[in-house]
């Protein structure tokens, strides 16, 4: 008898099963349909000895101590700050737009506040930011939104940013200084020896075990367990009741170069002609010193696995009425972007995984409470 079948070797499920094996002393079965631990952060040498991302780059960044904490328990790390490029009419410009973005493309040479007034300018302001187009119109105007912006989204999501929910474009930031850094978090660091590893390490405990290869459904009325972590998609787990949950896919094409550099950044950006979306070099995010480099070309798909969670108000509605079927199930915790259908980094479901963990020890211990007052 397992006391938690946890469904997912990722971050969630991996996390939660650390925690519950090491902290509560819970014996844990971890199940996952793929035959690699780690899930969509899972990294491994190719064929030419060369560290990759399988399932495109995972930037590991987060403001909160706790999550950073408990990770180092795990790996060291090395320093690492993310630096994107993107490719409008003939420039490799800095991603986030920033100073340095509008300068070079334009031949200015504005200023902080000049480049404020030059936005302000050009916006078309909006009384509300209902959709990804409005958020970007209204900071720094059509034409900038035109070449930064629209294609990248329409080839990502399948969708016009018109269309889209204000948070897909709200996630990137524009900036009036220098600074070029994709990301600002407090902690931005990547695992010196690799994802694979720390998720290694994360379930190397004697109350865990591992099944790989091995879909849920197939082994849920065979392996005795008193609860259920589940961290694949909702509609899945209720046999799609209400219909499916749309998700965009990718489909990852790898290329490996006789030299020890290939571009310019980790992550060029391809917003309009290209028919991917960004090209990344690993190297960068590694830091491997190795004669030859790899690449991955990112081509958005409408079918595939189950990546990003289409943010749209529809969408919204029917997750809405998965969960309410979800918290009627007793003795079922869902956790992850996929359980919970929300386009959340990394270090966001490693918190949610942690606080998960509090509340179901919290439950456990209200039980024991009002057993012993029953038996009282």
């Amino acid at each position: 008898m397992y006391d938690y079948l946890i469904v997912g070797a990722g971050f969630a499920g991996s996390v939660l099963a650390e925690r519950l094996a090491s902290q509560a002393g819970k014996r844990v079965m971890v199940v996952d349909r793929r035959e690699h631990i780690g899930g969509n952060a899972y990294d491994r040498y190719d064929a030419d000895g060369v560290l990759i991302h399988q399932y495109g780059p995972h930037i590991f960044h987060t403001n909160s101590a706790e999550v950073f904490t408990y990770l180092s328990r795990f790996t060291t790390w090395r320093p690492y700050e993310h630096r994107v490029l993107t490719s409008v009419d003939g420039h490799l410009l800095p991603m986030p737009i920033n100073l340095d973005t509008i300068n070079r493309l334009y031949g200015l040479n504005l200023g902080p506040d000049e480049l404020e007034d030059w936005f302000a300018a050009r916006a078309e302001p909006r009384a509300v930011l209902r959709t990804s187009e409005d958020v970007v119109v209204s900071r720094v105007g059509r034409e900038i939104y035109e070449k930064f912006f629209r294609g990248y989204t329409r080839k990502q999501w399948g969708l016009d940013p018109s269309e889209l929910d204000a948070t897909v474009t709200a996630r990137v930031p524009t900036r009036t200084n220098r600074d070029d850094r994709y990301f600002t978090d407090t902690y931005q660091a990547m695992p010196a020896q690799g994802y694979t590893p720390l998720f290694q390490r994360m379930l190397a405990h004697p109350n865990i075990e591992v099944m790989l290869n091995t879909d849920y459904r197939a082994v849920r009325h065979k392996i005795p367990h008193r609860a259920v972590v589940f961290t694949g998609p909702i509609d899945e787990y209720f046999d799609y009741r209400f219909g499916k949950l749309p998700y965009r896919s990718l489909e990852f094409r790898f290329t490996t170069r006789a030299r020890r550099v290939y571009q310019p950044a980790a992550v060029v950006n391809y917003p309009n002609a290209h028919p991917y979306t960004r090209v990344t070099e690993f190297k960068y995010l590694t830091g491997q010193e190795h004669p030859h480099t790899t690449l991955v070309y990112e081509y958005p798909r409408a079918e595939g696995d189950p990546y990003y969670p289409v943010p749209r108000p529809e969408n919204a509605a029917l997750y809405k009425r998965y969960k309410a079927l979800a918290d009627a199930v007793p003795g079922v915790y869902f956790v992850g972007r996929l359980a919970t259908y929300q386009y959340y980094n990394m270090d966001q479901v490693i918190a949610q995984a942690l606080v998960t963990f509090r509340r179901i020890m919290a439950t456990e211990q209200a039980d024991v409470a009002e057993l012993a007052a029953e038996a009282s």
